[in-house]
């Protein structure tokens, strides 16, 4: 399914989810990805999807968003691996200009280096980076990228990025507790975003079951300390630590808007009622799914999430 939702974001309100990559093709196969490990670890770009099927499934998506009165606040490409793995993703975000939405990429800025990513990216009005680390170790510990990548291009290409760029840039860093969230690793963080003056900056941990069994989220006065540094060096500061909310919108399907929400944004419990609620439908559809190997049940942090079954041995 290539659009899902739209469902509830912290940082673009209600986001109509374009998955222009197949699960789970990646660049990265990071330790706190809600997704699991990377399955197919690659950094050539190559086509998925056709441009045409993209603009399609956008339309269809709107339509029946708007038949029910959900609100879309963005257009955004958030899919099961890199996005600009696509090499279409920019012809993909001309079509569907037409639609006069908004239109945002997150990107774990694996590929910026490359002058061609970078261009399909200025086409958009809102792009979030990825910065976990600026020490090569430890961006091998956190993000395990593919061989070929270099951690001093790809902060190149941010840097290059961020003075092209005529939209929102906003960056993002995951914090994993004993790993990247060090006082020296934030002031080192700091300095580069002083560099490229983004937007805003955000400061995100895990809050569903990452891939690492393993990971934690800092504590809460490494997160204070972290914030403090960070807006000491630039103006606009967010944490993105906080629940998105429950509000996923029912589009007609309860199976299928079900499965592609959870196949890229894992739901809480409570989310899965509301939702159910919403569709005027019940628990069945859930067990439903979970006997037939669609879905599977997780908990993370004392809380209990329900996400699409991606791979057969999960």
């Amino acid at each position: 399914m290539i659009t899902f939702g739209p469902v509830p974001s912290r940082r673009l309100g209600q986001s109509l989810g374009i998955n222009n990559i197949p699960p789970k093709s990646c660049t990265y196969s990071c330790v706190y990805c809600q997704l699991g490990r990377t399955k197919k670890l690659e950094a050539q770009r190559r086509p998925f999807y056709k441009p045409e099927d993209i603009k399609h499934s956008v339309l269809k998506k709107i339509e029946l968003a708007e038949k029910r009165g959900e609100p879309i606040d963005y257009l955004t490409f958030v899919p099961d691996g890199e996005p600009t793995l696509d090499i279409n993703i920019g012809t993909e975000i001309d079509l569907i200009r037409e639609t006069g939405v908004k239109i945002a990429v997150i990107t774990n800025s694996s590929l910026i280096w490359d002058e061609r990513v970078r261009d399909d990216l200025k086409k958009a009005d809102w792009v979030s980076v990825k910065i976990d680390s600026m020490q090569d170790d430890m961006w091998h510990k956190i993000n395990r990228p593919h061989r070929s990548l270099e951690l001093a291009k790809i902060l190149d290409g941010i840097k290059r990025f961020a003075t092209e760029f005529q939209g929102r840039l906003v960056t993002e860093t995951m914090l994993v507790r004993d790993l990247n969230d060090s006082e020296e690793q934030i002031l080192q963080i700091a300095s580069f975003l002083k560099q490229i003056s983004p937007d805003t900056s955000c400061l995100s941990i895990p809050t569903r079951p990452p891939a690492g069994k393993w990971v934690q989220p800092p504590n809460e006065e490494t997160l204070i300390r972290a914030y403090h540094i960070l807006k000491s060096a630039i103006k606009n500061v967010e944490y993105l630590i906080g629940y998105e909310g429950n509000a996923f919108a029912f589009t007609g399907d309860v199976k299928n808007d079900l499965l592609a929400i959870t196949a890229v944004h894992p739901m809480r419990e409570e989310a899965v009622y509301e939702f159910l609620q919403k569709a005027e439908s019940d628990w069945s559809a859930v067990d439903l799914l979970i006997k037939n190997g669609l879905m599977v049940k997780k908990t993370f942090q004392a809380k209990t999430f329900y996400a699409r079954k991606l791979f057969a041995h999960e």
